[in-house]
């Protein structure tokens, strides 16, 4: 179904959960169980193929922990932590624009010609 052309364009400006924010989010509300990856994808919208790689980046920060086909919320205090760092940055992005990477890297080189 077609949308219009308004609400295309603000689309750009609607920051988006990412896939890892979804399925932390979710494991941690749901902290008393464990599910399979395709549980997870299902209950999160992802796609299945897209899973597998999102809990293993989890896996290796310390936000999900994983048995055999089994995933579960991690660290619960470092699932708190990173929710709240991703809110933060979204608050500050809303109230101050997104960071640059160019403006960032322009500073620092005009910052090493200062110190000369």
């Amino acid at each position: 179904m077609p949308i219009s052309i308004d609400e295309f364009e603000s689309r750009d400006a609607e920051r988006r959960e990412t896939n890892a924010e979804r399925v932390v989010r979710f494991l941690a509300r749901n902290r008393e169980r464990a599910y399979k990856a395709i549980e997870i994808a299902e209950a999160t919208d992802i796609n299945e193929n897209s899973i597998h790689p999102v809990l293993n980046r989890l896996e290796e920060r310390g936000l999900v922990r994983h048995k055999e086909p089994y995933w579960a919320v991690g660290d619960l205090e470092a699932a708190r932590d990173a929710i709240v760092f991703s809110s933060t940055v979204e608050f500050l992005d809303d109230e101050l624009g997104p960071e640059s990477r160019e403006k960032w890297m322009t500073a620092a080189r005009q910052g090493g010609e200062n110190d000369e």
